[in-house]
């Protein structure tokens, strides 16, 4: 069995995306299961509540890493919880993961 080599790429690089601000999260954690929306669990303890959202967008500077092969390229967002952003076949030139 052969075995063929392939050149595997990772970079990292500035990308501007369009984004809405968030506001500052509750100082106080919130215990209460009586928030319920749209049949969601009203349990957000240990995480932060951020109750105010932006109307404008903003052009906001985040650090993306970059994965590539000869088959796909997928970006990652750190700053964002290292949320993929985009993944891409490249054979087809499809977006496999939602891409905005």
């Amino acid at each position: 069995m052969e075995k063929e080599l392939y050149d595997v790429k990772i970079c990292e690089e500035d990308m501007v995306i369009p984004t809405y601000e968030v506001g500052e999260p509750n100082k106080n954690p919130i215990f209460s299961e009586k928030r319920v929306y749209q049949g969601s669990s009203g349990k957000v303890y240990p995480y932060p509540v951020i109750e105010k959202i932006y109307d404008e967008k903003v052009d906001k500077t985040y650090r993306a890493v970059i994965f590539e092969n000869q088959y796909i390229r997928v970006t990652v967002l750190p700053e964002l919880g290292g949320r993929i952003y985009r993944a891409l076949d490249k054979t087809n030139d499809y977006d496999f993961v939602y891409y905005n």
